[in-house]
């Protein structure tokens, strides 16, 4: 669920992206906290910092883990979450307009470097990004977290009974079979991206055309891939809450195409340099970062109604890092 507060940045933030309305500080962290096992950090007392994010569930909670965790430690922070897209976030950080953003390694490697071809482990798919990415751009990356909100096709009980799909494999099969059966629900940006669906399609070898698609926007796929008559697949995102709460059943890829996408700070190499306490007080919070612990905060966001603000920060104190206000 987004605020109408959200909306209104977001649509303010992409101004500012496309045409220079000037909003480059954000504005202010929605809800006050103290320190706990956050401490203040005398070298980031009333450093300004905007951080950022893209414009989906996951992505806002984690924008709002970082701004809680910086304000404990005396940083003067600014929010400019809820960015639509990938490369408007990216560009609005290489821009110099977000100081700091929880990026997702396959992103980084297979859209923002330009690789073909994904590392099946995720320490090494980690390194690799964050080396090429300072090389090539200044862009620094630390601290990964354990979790890793990969791309998968998902369906519900009786689509999974009715055509004996298990694999994605088994998906190429039917579409090339039985087209009609695979009516597949995609997001705009998994339509085009070469991690997405038709880098999946070339992966295991079937026409990308073939297969009916219809676009829908990332929060009506699980619900109508549950249903099942407008959606027989769906894509989502492997640590999304509506998986379990809608009783979804994964596809498994049993061919290792989607890449790793840990999730993991990153920053421009001046501001970290300039500012390695962010890293020093990020770092423990990362590390606490796993599937089951995402999975848990966006289910309280899509499916219990919870604000990401109030989520990120009730989770936050509940680890004994920051105080509420």
């Amino acid at each position: 669920m987004k605020s109408p507060k959200k909306g209104i940045l977001a649509v303010v933030a992409a101004c500012a992206l496309v045409a220079g309305c000037g909003l480059e500080s954000g504005g202010a962290v929605p809800l006050a906290v103290g320190p706990a096992s956050i401490q203040p950090v005398d070298d980031l007392d009333g450093v300004k910092i905007t951080v950022g994010s893209k414009d989906f569930t996951e992505q806002i909670t984690l924008g709002y883990i970082i701004e809680f965790a910086l304000s404990a430690a005396g940083a003067d922070v600014r929010d400019l979450t809820n960015i639509q897209g990938s490369n408007s976030t990216r560009d609005a950080q290489l821009d110099g307009q977000i100081d700091v953003t929880y990026e997702y390694t396959g992103t980084g490697w297979i859209n923002y470097l330009g690789n073909q071809t994904p590392l099946p482990d995720p320490t090494e798919q980690f390194e690799a990004v964050r080396d090429a990415d300072l090389a090539a751009n200044d862009m620094v990356w630390v601290d990964p977290a354990p979790m890793n909100n990969t791309y998968a096709l998902a369906m519900n009980k009786q689509t999974a009974e009715q055509t004996g799909v298990k694999t994605l494999s088994d998906y190429a099969r039917l579409v090339q079979t039985d087209p009609s059966a695979a009516t597949t629900c995609v997001e705009t940006e998994f339509n085009v991206r070469q991690d997405g669906y038709p880098g999946m399609a070339a992966k295991y070898e079937f026409d990308p055309n073939l297969a009916p698609r219809q676009i829908l926007q990332t929060g009506i796929i699980y619900q109508a891939t549950a249903d099942g008559t407008q959606c027989k697949f769906g894509e989502v995102f492997t640590t999304d809450g509506r998986i379990i709460a809608l009783d979804l059943v994964l596809l498994e890829d049993d061919r290792a195409f989607f890449p790793k996408y840990n999730p993991a700070l990153v920053m421009k190499k001046d501001f970290a340099d300039a500012h390695p306490q962010v890293a020093e007080v990020m770092a423990p919070i990362s590390a606490m970062l796993t599937d089951t612990v995402m999975t848990e905060l966006n289910r309280q966001v899509d499916v219990e109604g919870k604000e990401p603000a109030d989520v990120a920060r009730d989770w936050l104190v509940a680890e004994g890092f920051v105080t509420a206000q």
